[in-house]
């Protein structure tokens, strides 16, 4: 069988915004959220590679090889040691970027799946291969195992490189995220701020949180609150991010169980109840300090998907 893309393959992928974190959870729990960026990638004859980007980075994110989903796609490529195709690729973004809603680790399993898409027939690319290729990009697996699968996440590593369990959370649970208008956070940023140690009692601490919250998030919703305490990362950013810190704060002295979304600025609300989400969002929009977005979004269960299109449908 051939190794070369044929011409005019076309695919869709669709992949999920994450949450990572959940408070306690530091590079280990994420959550898949119905809020989506969808590419369209079509191989061609010839010429140079394509970007179309429509929404989310219209005039900002790279249109070139240098795109990051464009990257992702022939890491992958190359990973099997096969030609990297040039491709037309049309990105309809709706992932806020900056925000800590996964965007990074979205466009990556977004040219994973690409690229799994183009390949098939010529490669299978299983679960775990497709964890380990976005996982080697983005450094840890804490977002790309929700994009990729879906629902919520544990992700840990090992000698034989990254793993992940998906679960299902309890269909009590309702989500609020919390866009702030004019505030961005770099993920490396927020790393830089972290100590690299802690004291063992903040340590135990976080460990029992954890703990706690799988079992709210999976059968107990009514603990949220308790169980997404933080003494690991959250106050260690917070000078980084006032305006972030000050609304949780805030949120959860009205007994929310309120974080940082992945590394800021926005903000997780998880509620047991769709009008305690609704009050919640009632306090935020009150903020004087900063304008939010209140997204009110479910858990996505199916993860990042890619289907074919007919021949020369993407274009």
């Amino acid at each position: 069988m051939s190794s070369t893309v044929p011409f005019g393959r076309s695919v869709h992928v669709k992949v999920p915004a994450t949450t990572a974190n959940l408070g306690p959870g530091f590079d280990t729990l994420g959550i898949a959220l119905s809020l989506y960026d969808e590419l369209t990638a079509t191989v061609l004859g010839a010429g140079a590679t394509r970007v179309t980007v429509r929404g989310v980075g219209d005039g900002t994110v790279a249109t070139d090889d240098t795109n990051l989903v464009v990257q992702s796609m022939a890491a992958t490529f190359s990973h099997f040691g096969i030609p990297v195709p040039i491709v037309e690729l049309v990105c309809d973004n709706r992932i806020p970027h900056g925000r800590g809603m996964g965007s990074s680790g979205a466009a990556i399993v977004g040219g994973i799946m690409v690229a799994k898409g183009l390949l098939d027939g010529i490669v299978d690319i299983d679960a775990q291969g497709l964890l380990d290729i976005a996982t080697e990009m983005e450094g840890h697996p804490d977002n790309v195992a929700p994009a990729l699968f879906g629902g919520l996440s544990i992700a840990w590593m090992t000698p034989a490189g990254p793993q992940h369990k998906k679960l299902t959370v309890h269909r009590g649970v309702s989500l609020l995220v919390a866009v702030p208008r004019d505030l961005t956070m770099s993920t490396k940023v927020a790393r830089d701020l972290q100590p690299d140690t802690v004291p063992h009692e903040d340590a135990v601490f976080n460990v029992s949180r954890s703990a706690l919250l799988i079992a709210a998030l999976l059968q107990s919703p009514e603990l949220l609150h308790a169980a997404t305490e933080d003494k690991l990362h959250q106050e260690y950013r917070a000078e980084a991010m006032p305006e972030t810190i000050a609304l949780i704060r805030r949120l959860r002295d009205e007994g929310f169980a309120a974080v940082v979304s992945g590394a800021g600025p926005s903000v997780l609300v998880l509620t047991d109840d769709p009008l305690e989400r609704a009050r919640a969002a009632r306090i935020i929009d009150a903020s004087k300090d900063t304008t939010w977005e209140c997204l009110m979004l479910a858990v996505d269960f199916k993860g990042a998907t890619v289907g074919a299109l007919p021949d020369g449908d993407g274009l």
